[in-house]
Order: structure tokens, then sequence, then C-alpha cells
């Protein structure tokens, strides 16, 4: 083995430990001694996007592009960081369709499909979303996460009949992922099931609450204090609707509140509505939130969104929720 690959190799290594500095390191070691070598360009890409640099991930991804034009796995994680933390759907969409014309395999054809699917339902292109799923091909798939990933996107667009069985089946082969669960026990309540989906929405509530939060996981008290600062941020006629002194922080929703119809992946829950002018106590459920944005900087537009929409559609003429519960 060359010192090149060495580097290359102990950098994924690095990688699969969660340990994106010292990747970065191996990275920057093998671009010392190839600085024309894509696979180095693409590792210090996937690196900087551990550490939240995403500028610097995309940088990385389309010099590795640039010198070599067929490197899929490259444009397919540009696409990744363009889509989730940056959320620059055209760009991600661009990169999908380079990537289209170099997949191969089934896997490559999956993978950059699904990413695809992401960007355009991130533009609300729902129905451009919908004819790319009729797009994927028929499973089985050998990556049982793909079957769950395809499973998840036929459920986002309706299509119940061909999510269930991928769904049950990525289950099946995954017991511990609690997205598949999760999505079980949405696909049972579709067909009518309360009891069973109940069941899995307890048992993906059970598997998220066994999973380490992000490496930039805010402390409780430093995440209630970031929620205060948002309910501070919000405008007077929608601040008056909140008893300030009960404002409160969760993990998850409690199993007595998914057991009466409370979604567990509720960002927020606005309970105990009472008096005149009507107040809410608030509860905010952090692993969730957390669960929804890339980093600590997009805590509070997030849950300032939230909290703006639920408290306009409670209290200002919108639909409310059962007993005032957010449910999503």
């Amino acid at each position: 083995m060359d010192q090149l690959t060495a580097h290359l190799d102990r950098g994924w290594d690095h990688i699969q430990r969660g340990d994106a500095q010292g990747a970065e390191a191996s990275a920057r070691r093998a671009l010392e001694l190839d600085a024309q070598s894509p696979e180095a360009f693409n590792l210090l890409g996937y690196a900087s996007a551990m550490r939240g640099d995403y500028d610097t991930a995309i940088e990385s991804y389309r010099q590795a592009i640039a010198l070599d034009d067929t490197y899929l796995e490259a444009m397919l994680n540009a696409a990744e960081v363009f889509l989730h933390p940056l959320r620059e759907y055209d760009d991600a969409l661009e990169m999908c369709a380079q990537a289209l014309d170099l997949a191969e395999t089934k896997d490559e054809l999956v993978d950059t499909l699904l990413l695809e699917f992401d960007a355009l339902t991130g533009k609300h292109e729902h129905d451009r979303a919908a004819a790319l799923a009729g797009r994927f091909p028929p499973g089985p798939y050998e990556n049982p996460v793909h079957g769950f990933l395809v499973g998840r996107a036929h459920y986002e667009v309706g299509s119940y009949e061909k999510a269930l069985p991928l769904i049950e089946e990525a289950v099946r082969q995954m017991p511990d992922h609690p997205e598949a669960w999760y999505y079980l026990g949405l696909l049972r309540e579709e067909h009518g099931d309360r009891v069973a989906a109940t069941d899995a929405l307890l048992r993906s509530r059970e598997l998220e609450l066994g999973l380490a939060p992000p490496p930039w996981s805010l402390s409780t008290e430093t995440f209630r204090a970031t929620i205060r600062r948002v309910v501070e941020s919000l405008e007077p006629r929608l601040q008056a609707f909140l008893r300030r002194d009960e404002i409160y922080v969760a993990e998850l929703p409690g199993v007595e509140l998914v057991v009466d119809g409370v979604d567990p992946h509720a960002l927020l829950l606005l309970d105990a509505v009472s008096g005149e002018p009507p107040t809410a106590r608030l509860i905010v459920y952090q692993r969730n939130v957390e669960r929804l944005v890339a980093s600590v900087d997009e805590i509070e537009d997030e849950t300032r969104t939230a909290l703006e929409q639920e408290i306009t559609a409670y209290f200002l003429g919108g639909e409310a929720p059962p007993d005032g519960r957010v449910l999503n």
C-alpha cells in the first residue's frame, strides 16, 4: 500500500469513528503527497461537512469533481450538503442531474433518485416528486436502508400501498431503526389500526431515547435559555398567548401523550389552554428539534417558525389541533 492510499484509508477510519479533525488531517497529508488527488478532496469535503464547515465541504467536492468529472461519490456527497444543511435545492438538483448520467448500478441509481426526491420536496414541487417516486427501481433492495428510504418517499407522496411492504421489511431487517418504526406507525394509522400504530410509535420513541444526541447538542439549561430567547423575539401579540413563567423542555413527548395521539416527532406542545384571553404553557422537545436542524445555529430559526405557526393556527383563526396539542 502506498502512502497516499494509507492516508486516505486512515482518514475514512477516522470518519467511521466520528473523528472529523483526524480525517481532515489525513486528507491534508494526502494532498501534500498528491495535490491533484480527487479522492483526497472528497475526503476533505466529508470531514469538513462533519465539522459543520459546509462552504469548505462544497469547495472540496467541486475540486474533486473538477479533477475527475466521473466522480459519482463526490457528486452525491455535494448534493447531500446542498440539501440538508444548506437547503440550496437547485444546486442539489444540478448535482443529481450530473450523477444520474453516471449511475450504473441499482444502488447508485437509488442513491441519486433519493437525493433528487428530497430536493423536489424541499422545493414543495410535490407533483414532480410524486412522478420521480415512480422511477425507483422495484425491490427487494440489497441495502435495507434503501428499502426504508424508498418506502418513506412513497409514504410522503401518498402511495401508502407501495410504502407499507417496504417499511415492514425495513423494520424486519433493522429492528433497532427508530425511523422505520415511526413510519410503520404512520402507515398503520392510515390503515385504521390505531392500537398497532401506537405500539409502533412507542417503539420508535423508545429507540430514539437510546440514540446519542448530535455532538453539538446543547445542555438542557442552554436549550431552555435558547427557547426563552425565541419566545422573547416573537411579536408581542403572539407572546401574549404564552405563559412566560411556564416554558419547559423535555427530550420527547411522554408515553401518555403518544398514547393519546400526540406525534412522537412533535417539536412543541401548547398545553393547558385556559383563561380569557386564553394562554398556554409551552413544552419544547429538544431531541425532535435537534433532529430537524443541522447545527446549533438553526435551532432558534426553526423553533421560532414552528411556534409562530402553531400560535397563529390555534389562537388566531386557524384550525386548532385537539386539546391545543401540536402534532408536528
